[in-house]
């Protein structure tokens, strides 16, 4: 359906008693412009659809994820939901694939209704489902995907990203690792959008502190065997190997490195690293320095419950703690539900106004320092952390060490600047 479809669908009006009574009893077939007498019924649950992948590069860190939108949801409903109706969900597998990702992002609007939709961890599935949303109109939340793009060129008025990107991460580590470890860096990317957008935020910040690229290799997603890169670093012999490398890509990397005795000399910095990526490789393997955006070891109002509350709920889990990628999910969806009350209302523009405006203290997200959206750009601006392997645990599950917490103004990216939101008026007006 085309915009202009979609906008002139948007000008039709419910008229008379009997014709609102007609429509509240049908099922609703599309977005329109005005859908109020049915939108606000009570009896109509709120719909999400959400597009976490459970196969593929990023399948691990895609059911990661969607424990934590799913535990949000559960969590509303369980206080009354949200405006007096229930909150329900529909998911289907992405595959960490745009094109399936599309195809489910544009059923989940003309088929199942979803007033809202949320997920990806691959930042070109989150580009395909930025691309459906904007068309009609229905808001997207980004909770885990991280390329600079997604908030700067690839940046939407109905998108917001919930997790800090490739540009945050190397601000935050640039000082520590060159000051530490060294400045003659080779940069190992995973060969996509992400990898590559992560490649040139590393390259721009590292030349703030005087640091030498040497050299700069493209791994093909997918890439299993490492062995011939791995011995190319080492006739290189870098300072410091800087990697951009994520999911399933990440797991037989880490494992190489350590037979082959690399992973100590040269330094390894990985941009950022996901908690799930961390959880299926053992203790040996978890070398060098890397970003997150939250850890359940942090000393921090909270924490010890928001544990004790996914235990409960995910006895049966693998992943037997949450990490940053369920935390990214969890805290998407419950800033998008508090919203959602505070507009009084599912529609989109006034449920947009308010996520722009949304303030987030530091004790409700149990981090160092306070959080807040970016109306400019519609990108969570939030703590980072920088960490190490932790060879001394306290903890169950105590893998890492904290090194420094960034507050978001020091780590901020300037490139967010060149983002160009749709206007309100653009953007077609959407409300179930």
């Amino acid at each position: 359906m085309t915009q202009s479809k979609i906008q002139n669908t948007g000008r039709r009006r419910i008229l008379g008693k009997a014709a609102a009574a007609t429509v509240a009893m049908m099922p609703f077939m599309g977005p329109w412009k005005h859908n109020h007498v049915y939108a606000n019924s009570s009896d109509k649950p709120i719909r999400i659809g959400l597009v976490h992948s459970a196969t593929g590069q990023y399948g691990v860190s895609g059911a990661a994820e969607k424990r934590g939108t799913v535990m949000a949801i559960e969590e509303a409903n369980s206080r009354g939901g949200v405006l007096g109706r229930n909150i329900e969900y529909v998911w289907a597998d992405t595959q960490t694939q745009p094109h399936k990702a599309m195809k489910v992002a544009r059923g989940f609007i003309n088929d199942n209704e979803v007033s809202f939709l949320a997920g990806a961890v691959h930042s070109n599935v989150a580009r395909a489902v930025t691309e459906v949303a904007q068309e009609f109109g229905c808001i997207y939340l980004n909770t885990n995907s991280s390329a600079p793009s997604q908030s700067a060129s690839d940046c939407h008025r109905v998108k917001f990203v919930f997790d800090a990107n490739g540009q945050n991460f190397a601000l935050a580590a640039a000082d520590y690792v060159s000051n530490h470890h060294g400045r003659d860096w080779l940069l190992l990317i995973n060969d996509y959008s992400w990898g590559h957008q992560t490649a040139a935020a590393i390259r721009k910040t590292a030349a703030l502190y005087g640091v030498n690229i040497v050299d700069e290799i493209l791994v093909p997603v997918g890439t299993r065997n490492y062995v011939s890169i791995l011995k190319k670093i080492s006739r290189i012999n870098p300072d410091v190997v800087a990697t951009a490398i994520g999911g399933d890509d990440y797991i037989p990397l880490r494992a190489q490195a350590v037979d082959l005795g690399m992973h100590r000399n040269p330094a390894w910095l990985n941009n950022q690293q996901d908690w799930p990526d961390h959880f299926a490789i053992n203790q040996a393997s978890l070398f060098g320095v890397f970003g997150t955006t939250w850890y359940h070891g942090l000393k921090l109002p909270g924490v010890a419950d928001f544990l004790q509350r996914y235990q409960q709920r995910w006895p049966d889990s693998q992943i037997d703690v949450p990490g940053n990628v369920f935390y990214n999910g969890y805290m998407a969806m419950k800033t998008l539900l508090d919203s959602v009350e505070q507009a009084g209302s599912t529609n989109n523009i006034a449920v947009i106004k308010q996520l722009e405006q949304a303030h987030l203290s530091a004790h409700d997200r149990m981090q160092h320092y306070d959080a807040y959206m970016d109306p400019r750009s519609h990108h969570l601006q939030q703590t980072v952390y920088i960490a190490s392997n932790n060879d001394k645990p306290k903890l169950k599950r105590d893998y890492y060490k904290i090194l420094s917490a960034l507050h978001p103004k020091d780590i901020a990216d300037d490139n967010e600047k060149t983002c160009q939101l749709e206007s309100y008026a653009d953007t077609p007006t959407y409300e179930l």
